[in-house]
């Protein structure tokens, strides 16, 4: 059957991202992916966090699994075929650092198998980690099976901060930052050095043949982008942030060409004003969290972030959408959908009104 989409489809959102990032394009960015309902007989499941863990099914198959899904899926407005690697669950280069990962329950959880001291800390590069060669195992078995026209998004790495706090515990990370900031500083940085030196030979694998990057926000990019973040941050005050994670931050936002940044949870708020002083960082993504009013219910969260001139993820449902793009304007907005094919004609009503087809 094939996946339904070309060369030219590339080209067309290669260009309009890039606008989008310079702030160019004068329409919203919306991408509306329809899954249609198929058979399967096989066992093979489609990769997910409940059977990451399943290193008896090869790559190749793993692959052939997510052909079929894809080959059941429609593409409309800034839609394109991906598959998202957050299936390995967040915060991955914990486990590239030692870190058990623990599915058990249904989704990944990682923790370490020792608790240190954080002078006892000194994180080095673990070539032969299992978890970084079976995504590489599957990059590959991707290249040679679709030949660069599904793009394969980056795994959920996660925050230097939040790493740190999975290897020390929540708790004795906060009395750290008072205790020893500058053990702190040396572990995070350590950290982040091997981040980024993940996330390059990754890259490696992934390139040329990968047609852009993405990550688990679903944003597209042609050049070197992530979703940045530090969930840790929510339990921390602005002064804190400034000391420990806004350097790491707007390195990361320096190393790569685009970047957005998930700001979680109204414990997130107080950073807004120093994450909106970061110069490259491109956008930023409000997830309100669980128990929380819906994304619409922030207005003045959208308009402080309009206010500073970054992009924005929209998060929610349509009418979420609809609510924003009223208040603040659609320009510079980013939302994306997976439905099911009977909402099509709805969905494509909604695209229709922001210019998206």
């Amino acid at each position: 059957m094939g996946i339904k989409f070309t060369s030219e489809d590339w080209a067309r959102i290669g260009e309009t991202y890039d606008k989008w990032w310079s702030k160019e394009l004068d329409r919203p960015v919306i991408k509306l992916t329809l899954q249609k309902e198929y058979s399967y007989s096989g066992n093979i499941p489609l990769l997910a966090q409940d059977n990451c863990h399943r290193l008896d099914i090869s790559a190749e198959d793993v692959v052939e699994r997510i052909n079929l899904d894809l080959e059941n899926q429609e593409y409309y407005g800034d839609a394109f075929p991906m598959f998202n690697f957050d299936v390995f669950g967040p915060g991955l280069v914990g486990a590239f650092l030692g870190a058990e990962l623990d599915n058990s329950t249904g989704k990944v959880w990682l923790a370490f198998p020792e608790k240190l001291e954080l002078k006892d800390m000194h994180f080095e590069y673990q070539k032969d980690n299992v978890w970084l060669n079976r995504i590489k195992d599957i990059y590959n078995a991707a290249h040679k099976k679709w030949k660069g026209n599904v793009l394969m998004g980056m795994p959920d790495l996660g925050g230097v901060m939040d790493i740190l706090s999975c290897v020390r515990g929540a708790n004795d990370l906060l009395l750290d930052l008072y205790d020893e900031p500058d053990e702190v500083k040396r572990v995070s940085k350590e950290i982040q050095d091997l981040w980024i030196r993940y996330y390059r030979e990754l890259e490696e694998v992934l390139q040329p043949v990968n047609p852009g990057y993405s990550d688990w926000s679903g944003l597209y990019s042609s050049q070197p982008s992530y979703v940045v973040q530090d969930d840790f941050a929510y339990m921390i005050g602005p002064d804190m942030f400034e000391e420990f994670v806004v350097d790491d931050l707007t390195n990361l936002c320096n190393t790569m060409t685009n970047t957005l940044y998930h700001l979680d949870g109204k414990g997130q708020l107080n950073h807004l004003p120093q994450l909106m002083a970061i110069e490259s960082l491109g956008a930023i993504q409000w997830c309100p969290g669980d128990m929380a009013p819906s994304c619409k219910e922030w207005m003045d969260v959208y308009r402080s972030i309009r206010k500073s001139g970054k992009n924005m993820q929209i998060l929610g449902d349509e009418t979420d959408f609809a609510a924003i793009a009223k208040e603040i304007g659609a320009k510079g907005l980013y939302q994306g959908f997976t439905r099911p094919y009977a909402q099509k004609e709805r969905m494509l009503r909604h695209m229709e009104q922001y210019g998206v087809r």
